[in-house]
Protein backbone atom coordinates (compact mmCIF):
# COMPACT_ATOMS: atom_id res chain seq x y z
CA UNK A 1 0.00 0.00 0.00
CA UNK A 2 1.12 3.52 -0.58
CA UNK A 3 2.60 5.83 2.13
CA UNK A 4 1.93 9.10 3.07
CA UNK A 5 3.72 11.32 5.70
CA UNK A 6 2.57 14.53 6.25
CA UNK A 7 2.31 16.89 9.07
CA UNK A 8 0.57 16.53 12.21
CA UNK A 9 -1.27 20.36 12.97
CA UNK A 10 -5.27 19.27 13.60
CA UNK A 11 -6.53 18.52 17.29
CA UNK A 12 -7.25 14.87 15.84
CA UNK A 13 -4.18 14.02 14.21
CA UNK A 14 -1.79 15.53 17.54
CA UNK A 15 -4.35 13.02 19.30
CA UNK A 16 -2.90 10.38 16.48
CA UNK A 17 0.40 11.49 17.01
CA UNK A 18 0.22 10.94 20.71
CA UNK A 19 -1.91 7.46 20.37
CA UNK A 20 0.44 6.16 18.17
CA UNK A 21 2.74 4.31 21.24
CA UNK A 22 -0.17 3.37 23.16
CA UNK A 23 -0.91 1.25 20.43
CA UNK A 24 2.60 0.10 19.44
CA UNK A 25 3.80 -1.04 23.06
CA UNK A 26 0.28 -2.05 24.83
CA UNK A 27 1.83 -4.91 27.38
CA UNK A 28 5.47 -4.72 27.01
CA UNK A 29 7.47 -2.44 29.79
CA UNK A 30 6.86 1.17 28.09
CA UNK A 31 4.74 3.43 30.78
CA UNK A 32 2.01 5.67 29.09
CA UNK A 33 2.40 8.89 29.92
CA UNK A 34 -1.34 11.23 30.89
CA UNK A 35 -2.33 11.97 27.48
CA UNK A 36 -3.33 15.41 28.82
CA UNK A 37 0.11 16.22 29.74
CA UNK A 38 1.31 15.24 26.27
CA UNK A 39 -1.18 17.61 24.81
CA UNK A 40 -0.12 20.59 26.45
CA UNK A 41 3.74 19.71 26.31
CA UNK A 42 3.03 19.82 22.37
CA UNK A 43 0.91 22.78 22.42
CA UNK A 44 1.98 25.34 19.94
CA UNK A 45 1.25 27.93 22.51
CA UNK A 46 1.40 26.36 25.95
CA UNK A 47 4.13 23.90 25.64
CA UNK A 48 7.65 24.79 27.15
CA UNK A 49 9.11 24.55 24.12
CA UNK A 50 6.93 26.53 21.85
CA UNK A 51 8.76 29.86 22.36
CA UNK A 52 12.20 28.51 21.88
CA UNK A 53 11.42 26.00 18.91
CA UNK A 54 10.65 25.50 15.30
CA UNK A 55 9.27 22.30 15.18
CA UNK A 56 7.02 20.00 12.61
CA UNK A 57 5.23 16.99 14.22
CA UNK A 58 4.48 14.51 11.29
CA UNK A 59 2.94 10.88 11.28
CA UNK A 60 3.04 8.19 8.27
CA UNK A 61 0.44 6.62 7.13
CA UNK A 62 -0.66 3.58 4.84
CA UNK A 63 -3.86 3.41 3.43
CA UNK A 64 -5.02 5.72 6.35
CA UNK A 65 -3.78 4.09 9.15
CA UNK A 66 -1.15 5.61 11.13
CA UNK A 67 1.91 3.80 10.77
CA UNK A 68 4.61 5.83 12.26
CA UNK A 69 5.38 9.21 13.52
CA UNK A 70 8.91 12.03 14.59
CA UNK A 71 8.80 15.73 15.23
CA UNK A 72 11.59 17.96 13.14
CA UNK A 73 12.52 21.10 15.12
CA UNK A 74 15.28 23.92 15.40
CA UNK A 75 16.47 24.38 18.63
CA UNK A 76 17.11 28.20 18.42
CA UNK A 77 18.88 28.87 21.87
CA UNK A 78 20.92 25.46 21.05
CA UNK A 79 21.90 26.78 17.78
CA UNK A 80 22.74 30.68 19.17
CA UNK A 81 25.07 28.96 22.22
CA UNK A 82 27.16 26.84 19.93
CA UNK A 83 27.11 28.54 16.81
CA UNK A 84 25.53 25.69 14.91
CA UNK A 85 22.99 25.06 12.38
CA UNK A 86 22.00 21.78 13.95
CA UNK A 87 18.38 20.54 13.66
CA UNK A 88 16.87 17.68 15.47
CA UNK A 89 14.42 15.15 15.38
CA UNK A 90 12.12 13.20 18.14
CA UNK A 91 8.96 11.88 18.71
CA UNK A 92 10.40 8.76 16.54
CA UNK A 93 7.81 5.74 16.93
CA UNK A 94 7.43 3.43 14.01
CA UNK A 95 5.89 -0.21 13.81
CA UNK A 96 8.70 -3.04 11.79
CA UNK A 97 8.17 -1.22 8.60
CA UNK A 98 12.00 0.14 7.12
CA UNK A 99 9.73 1.58 4.25
CA UNK A 100 7.96 3.93 6.75
CA UNK A 101 11.51 4.31 9.19
CA UNK A 102 13.00 6.09 5.84
CA UNK A 103 10.42 7.93 5.08
CA UNK A 104 9.87 9.46 8.82
CA UNK A 105 13.76 9.84 8.52
CA UNK A 106 13.72 11.52 4.99
CA UNK A 107 11.22 13.87 6.15
CA UNK A 108 12.34 15.10 9.17
CA UNK A 109 15.96 15.82 7.30
CA UNK A 110 14.31 17.41 4.04
CA UNK A 111 12.33 19.98 6.72
CA UNK A 112 15.63 20.79 8.64
CA UNK A 113 17.34 21.12 5.29
CA UNK A 114 14.54 23.90 4.09
CA UNK A 115 15.45 25.82 7.17
CA UNK A 116 19.08 26.11 6.32
CA UNK A 117 20.44 23.00 8.85
CA UNK A 118 23.13 21.18 7.93
CA UNK A 119 23.09 18.07 10.32
CA UNK A 120 20.70 16.40 12.05
CA UNK A 121 20.94 14.75 15.58
CA UNK A 122 18.26 12.63 17.31
CA UNK A 123 15.61 11.41 18.53
CA UNK A 124 15.65 14.18 21.33
CA UNK A 125 11.72 14.87 22.70
CA UNK A 126 12.23 17.79 22.28
CA UNK A 127 15.71 18.52 24.01
CA UNK A 128 18.71 16.41 25.97
CA UNK A 129 16.70 16.83 29.15
CA UNK A 130 13.71 15.19 28.41
CA UNK A 131 13.26 11.70 26.90
CA UNK A 132 16.65 10.99 24.54
CA UNK A 133 17.87 8.60 22.70
CA UNK A 134 16.86 4.92 21.21
CA UNK A 135 16.98 2.18 23.46
CA UNK A 136 19.96 -0.62 23.06
CA UNK A 137 20.17 -2.34 25.94
CA UNK A 138 17.24 -2.27 28.91
CA UNK A 139 14.78 -3.58 26.87
CA UNK A 140 13.53 -5.50 29.51
CA UNK A 141 13.28 -2.97 31.98
CA UNK A 142 10.94 -0.58 32.93
CA UNK A 143 11.42 3.17 32.21
CA UNK A 144 12.11 5.56 35.05
CA UNK A 145 10.69 8.96 34.82
CA UNK A 146 11.63 11.24 31.69
CA UNK A 147 13.64 7.60 30.08
CA UNK A 148 12.25 6.64 26.80
CA UNK A 149 11.33 2.29 25.93
CA UNK A 150 11.49 1.20 22.52
CA UNK A 151 11.71 -2.68 21.08
CA UNK A 152 15.06 -3.61 20.12
CA UNK A 153 13.84 -3.45 16.52
CA UNK A 154 14.09 0.42 16.81
CA UNK A 155 18.00 0.15 15.95
CA UNK A 156 17.66 -1.53 13.02
CA UNK A 157 15.01 0.72 11.52
CA UNK A 158 17.04 3.78 12.56
CA UNK A 159 20.20 2.26 10.89
CA UNK A 160 18.46 1.26 8.21
CA UNK A 161 17.44 4.60 7.87
CA UNK A 162 20.71 6.20 7.30
CA UNK A 163 21.39 7.25 10.26
CA UNK A 164 24.79 7.30 12.14
CA UNK A 165 25.49 6.56 15.71
CA UNK A 166 26.92 9.82 17.54
CA UNK A 167 27.15 9.20 21.00
CA UNK A 168 25.37 6.67 24.23
CA UNK A 169 24.33 7.92 26.89
CA UNK A 170 24.61 5.58 30.17
CA UNK A 171 22.23 4.97 32.97
CA UNK A 172 23.60 3.23 36.25
CA UNK A 173 21.70 1.38 38.52
CA UNK A 174 22.39 1.62 42.44
CA UNK A 175 20.91 -0.13 45.01
CA UNK A 176 20.55 0.65 48.60
CA UNK A 177 22.90 -2.57 49.41
CA UNK A 178 25.41 -1.40 47.16
CA UNK A 179 26.55 0.74 50.10
CA UNK A 180 28.52 -2.58 51.55
CA UNK A 181 30.55 -2.52 48.11
CA UNK A 182 31.19 1.01 47.58
CA UNK A 183 35.26 2.37 47.65
CA UNK A 184 36.27 3.45 50.80
CA UNK A 185 37.85 6.50 49.19
CA UNK A 186 34.37 7.51 48.63
CA UNK A 187 33.02 8.11 52.36
CA UNK A 188 37.03 9.26 52.54
CA UNK A 189 36.72 12.30 50.44
CA UNK A 190 33.03 12.54 51.63
CA UNK A 191 33.93 13.36 54.93
CA UNK A 192 37.32 15.39 53.79
CA UNK A 193 34.73 17.72 52.32
CA UNK A 194 32.89 18.53 55.16
CA UNK A 195 36.23 18.44 57.34
CA UNK A 196 38.74 20.62 54.97
CA UNK A 197 36.75 22.02 52.98
CA UNK A 198 34.06 22.78 54.59
CA UNK A 199 31.36 21.39 52.76
CA UNK A 200 27.63 21.60 54.04
CA UNK A 201 24.32 20.26 52.42
CA UNK A 202 20.95 21.95 52.59
CA UNK A 203 18.08 20.51 51.25
CA UNK A 204 15.62 23.08 48.92
CA UNK A 205 12.23 24.00 50.26
CA UNK A 206 9.06 23.79 48.10
CA UNK A 207 8.35 27.68 49.25
CA UNK A 208 11.76 28.45 48.00
CA UNK A 209 11.76 26.39 45.32
CA UNK A 210 12.19 29.39 42.35
CA UNK A 211 14.93 31.11 44.34
CA UNK A 212 17.43 27.53 44.46
CA UNK A 213 16.53 27.11 40.90
CA UNK A 214 18.44 30.05 40.33
CA UNK A 215 21.60 28.10 42.20
CA UNK A 216 20.71 25.41 39.86
CA UNK A 217 20.75 27.37 36.81
CA UNK A 218 23.73 29.09 37.87
CA UNK A 219 26.06 25.36 38.56
CA UNK A 220 24.71 23.55 35.92
CA UNK A 221 25.35 25.91 33.48
CA UNK A 222 29.03 26.32 34.24
CA UNK A 223 29.18 21.93 35.59
CA UNK A 224 27.46 21.17 31.77
CA UNK A 225 28.79 23.62 29.72
CA UNK A 226 30.95 21.17 27.90
CA UNK A 227 28.29 17.99 27.60
CA UNK A 228 26.96 17.13 24.50
CA UNK A 229 23.66 18.89 24.08
CA UNK A 230 23.85 21.35 26.44
CA UNK A 231 22.03 24.50 26.29
CA UNK A 232 21.84 27.18 29.22
CA UNK A 233 18.97 27.49 30.87
CA UNK A 234 17.67 31.01 31.07
CA UNK A 235 15.04 32.70 33.13
CA UNK A 236 11.95 31.67 31.18
CA UNK A 237 13.15 27.70 31.56
CA UNK A 238 13.91 27.98 35.12
CA UNK A 239 10.26 29.73 35.36
CA UNK A 240 9.08 26.07 33.74
CA UNK A 241 11.31 24.00 35.64
CA UNK A 242 9.93 25.32 39.00
CA UNK A 243 6.09 24.35 37.41
CA UNK A 244 7.49 20.74 36.80
CA UNK A 245 9.17 20.13 39.55
CA UNK A 246 6.52 21.03 42.21
CA UNK A 247 4.78 17.79 40.75
CA UNK A 248 7.50 15.90 42.14
CA UNK A 249 9.30 17.66 44.85
CA UNK A 250 10.60 15.72 47.73
CA UNK A 251 12.46 17.21 50.07
CA UNK A 252 14.31 14.62 51.31
CA UNK A 253 16.14 14.96 47.21
CA UNK A 254 17.08 18.26 46.44
CA UNK A 255 19.89 18.94 47.57
CA UNK A 256 22.71 21.89 47.53
CA UNK A 257 25.94 22.00 48.25
CA UNK A 258 27.81 25.12 49.64
CA UNK A 259 30.73 25.97 51.31
CA UNK A 260 30.17 28.86 53.46
CA UNK A 261 27.16 31.15 51.70
CA UNK A 262 28.73 30.04 48.44
CA UNK A 263 26.26 27.03 46.46
CA UNK A 264 28.99 24.94 44.93
CA UNK A 265 27.28 21.79 43.78
CA UNK A 266 23.83 19.91 43.38
CA UNK A 267 21.78 16.82 43.28
CA UNK A 268 17.96 17.07 41.83
CA UNK A 269 17.03 13.29 42.41
CA UNK A 270 13.12 12.70 41.80
CA UNK A 271 11.15 9.86 42.99
CA UNK A 272 10.08 7.52 39.99
CA UNK A 273 6.66 8.93 39.27
CA UNK A 274 6.46 6.37 36.48
CA UNK A 275 5.64 3.53 38.92
CA UNK A 276 2.02 5.29 39.49
CA UNK A 277 1.98 6.51 35.48
CA UNK A 278 2.17 2.63 34.87
CA UNK A 279 -1.25 1.68 36.17
CA UNK A 280 -3.19 5.16 35.14
CA UNK A 281 -2.84 4.06 31.40
CA UNK A 282 -2.79 7.52 30.05
CA UNK A 283 -5.59 8.70 32.36
CA UNK A 284 -5.89 11.36 34.69
CA UNK A 285 -9.87 10.82 35.38
CA UNK A 286 -12.08 9.21 36.99
CA UNK A 287 -8.87 7.74 39.43
CA UNK A 288 -5.63 8.33 37.97
CA UNK A 289 -5.27 11.87 39.34
CA UNK A 290 -5.88 10.20 43.25
CA UNK A 291 -3.33 7.63 42.51
CA UNK A 292 -0.71 10.00 41.39
CA UNK A 293 -1.37 12.45 44.87
CA UNK A 294 -1.12 9.12 46.78
CA UNK A 295 2.32 8.10 44.66
CA UNK A 296 4.63 8.47 47.68
CA UNK A 297 2.94 5.26 48.92
CA UNK A 298 4.20 2.97 46.01
CA UNK A 299 7.13 4.47 45.10
CA UNK A 300 10.33 1.94 45.55
CA UNK A 301 12.49 4.08 43.23
CA UNK A 302 14.34 7.08 42.70
CA UNK A 303 16.27 8.78 39.36
CA UNK A 304 19.42 10.88 39.96
CA UNK A 305 18.37 12.85 36.85
CA UNK A 306 21.22 15.82 37.89
CA UNK A 307 25.08 15.94 39.83
CA UNK A 308 27.01 18.02 39.11
CA UNK A 309 29.54 19.93 40.62
CA UNK A 310 31.16 24.36 39.74
CA UNK A 311 34.77 23.34 38.21
CA UNK A 312 36.47 25.56 40.16
CA UNK A 313 35.01 23.57 43.45
CA UNK A 314 35.77 20.01 41.70
CA UNK A 315 38.72 18.79 43.91
CA UNK A 316 36.50 19.88 47.41
CA UNK A 317 35.20 16.00 47.60
CA UNK A 318 31.60 17.88 46.89
CA UNK A 319 30.74 15.38 44.48
CA UNK A 320 31.21 12.33 46.82
CA UNK A 321 29.26 14.33 49.58
CA UNK A 322 25.88 14.61 47.58
CA UNK A 323 26.89 10.66 46.36
CA UNK A 324 27.56 9.20 50.50
CA UNK A 325 24.33 11.67 51.66
CA UNK A 326 22.21 9.65 48.68
CA UNK A 327 22.86 6.51 50.51
CA UNK A 328 22.38 8.58 53.93
CA UNK A 329 18.86 9.66 52.50
CA UNK A 330 18.03 6.44 51.33
CA UNK A 331 18.70 4.60 55.18
CA UNK A 332 15.45 6.89 56.37
CA UNK A 333 13.24 6.08 53.64
CA UNK A 334 12.63 2.33 54.03
CA UNK A 335 10.57 2.13 50.75
CA UNK A 336 13.12 3.27 48.67
CA UNK A 337 14.97 -0.07 47.37
CA UNK A 338 17.43 2.07 45.01
CA UNK A 339 17.59 4.22 41.88
CA UNK A 340 19.19 5.13 38.44
CA UNK A 341 21.87 7.88 37.74
CA UNK A 342 21.84 9.34 34.27
CA UNK A 343 21.99 9.59 31.96
CA UNK A 344 25.66 9.80 31.56
CA UNK A 345 27.70 10.41 28.58
CA UNK A 346 29.21 7.02 27.43
CA UNK A 347 32.90 9.78 27.44
CA UNK A 348 32.32 11.08 30.93
CA UNK A 349 34.74 9.25 32.27
CA UNK A 350 34.87 11.23 35.55
CA UNK A 351 31.25 10.54 35.91
CA UNK A 352 31.29 6.88 35.17
CA UNK A 353 34.50 6.12 36.94
CA UNK A 354 32.18 7.13 40.01
CA UNK A 355 29.56 5.16 39.22
CA UNK A 356 31.81 2.32 39.20
CA UNK A 357 33.35 3.01 42.77
CA UNK A 358 29.88 3.26 44.02
CA UNK A 359 29.70 -0.68 42.61
CA UNK A 360 26.97 0.38 40.23
CA UNK A 361 26.17 -1.41 37.27
CA UNK A 362 24.80 0.28 33.30
CA UNK A 363 21.35 -1.42 32.95
CA UNK A 364 20.28 0.90 30.48
CA UNK A 365 21.90 2.40 26.80
CA UNK A 366 20.36 4.85 24.79
CA UNK A 367 22.08 5.59 21.35
CA UNK A 368 21.34 9.28 19.78
CA UNK A 369 22.01 9.02 16.02
CA UNK A 370 22.64 11.61 13.72
CA UNK A 371 22.74 12.25 9.44
CA UNK A 372 24.62 15.22 8.01
CA UNK A 373 21.90 17.48 6.19
CA UNK A 374 24.24 18.96 3.22
CA UNK A 375 23.42 17.77 -0.48
CA UNK A 376 19.97 16.00 1.22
Amino acid sequence: MPLDVRPARSFRDVGAFIDLPFRLHAGTPWVPPARLERRIFLDRRLGPYAKRMDYELMLARRDGRVVGRISAHVDHAYNRHHDERRGWFGFFECEDDLEAARALVDAAAAWLTARGMDQMTGPADFAMNDESGIVIEGHDLAPMVRQPWHPPYYQALCEGAGLDKVVDLLMWSLEISDREQMLPILPELAAEAREKHGVTIRRMSRRRLRADLDVFGEIYNRAWRRNFGFVPYDEGDLDQYALELQLVYDKDWFMIAEVGDEPVAMAITIPDINQVLKTMNGRLFPVGWWRYLRKSRSITRVRVGFLGVKPKFQHTGAAAALYVEHFDTSARHPRIKGGEMGWILETNRAMNRGMEAMNGRVVKRYRVYGRELTGT
